[in-house]
């Protein structure tokens, strides 16, 4: 199941908010082994203080199984502030219909699955297809992702391949990244 979680219904679930930042502390700190700020087991930044909608999968017993944060890019946003290497001096992407698609993560110790590295998670579709059907609703047209190799080979592997890259491939950290832009319309 996605629940959406934004400004107009933030108060009603603290819990399950709670239980978002500590997964992408283990998966963001602890699992990739990103550079990101950890204070009492929960990964959070400033753009989460900028009311960014949530989409949180839950499993049957209501636990939080994965997670992604959507942001306008008309404000600040990590492509511009945090990751603009990629654009290579290019200005950023800001439209009212344009949204970022951050912190996308999947509980892989609470989905242990045999066939876990052959097939994507039915989380990470399901997923998938709440930030194509949320912008949809939303008026958004397009998402555009910072993402790995990794997640781009994901992407593809779920028919959910990006229709366009921004900018070019830089070195993060350990990884590679880029800009990868999806389109939410019919």
């Amino acid at each position: 199941m996605i629940l959406v979680i934004d400004a107009l219904n933030r108060h009603r679930f603290g819990s399950i908010i709670d239980d978002m930042y500590q997964l992408r502390a283990r998966v963001f700190r602890d699992r990739l082994g990103w550079d990101v700020t950890v204070q009492n087991g929960r990964e959070s930044d400033l753009f989460d203080d900028l009311d960014p909608a949530y989409l949180i999968a839950l499993d049957d017993d209501y636990n939080v199984i994965g997670c992604n944060r959507m942001l306008q890019t008309t404000g600040p946003h990590m492509l511009a502030d945090v990751f603009q290497d990629i654009l290579c001096g290019e200005p950023p992407l800001r439209s009212a219909t344009v949204w970022e698609n951050t912190r996308f993560c999947v509980d892989t110790e609470r989905l242990k699955r045999p066939e876990v590295s052959q097939t994507v998670s039915t989380a990470t579709c399901e997923l998938m297809v709440g930030i194509l059907e949320y912008g949809r609703d939303s008026g958004i047209s397009d998402v555009i992702s910072v993402i790995d190799p990794l997640m781009n080979r994901v992407l593809k592997r779920s028919n959910n391949a990006p229709y366009d890259y921004i900018g070019k491939t830089v070195q993060m950290g350990k990884t590679r990244a880029m800009a990868a832009l999806n389109d939410c319309t019919d």
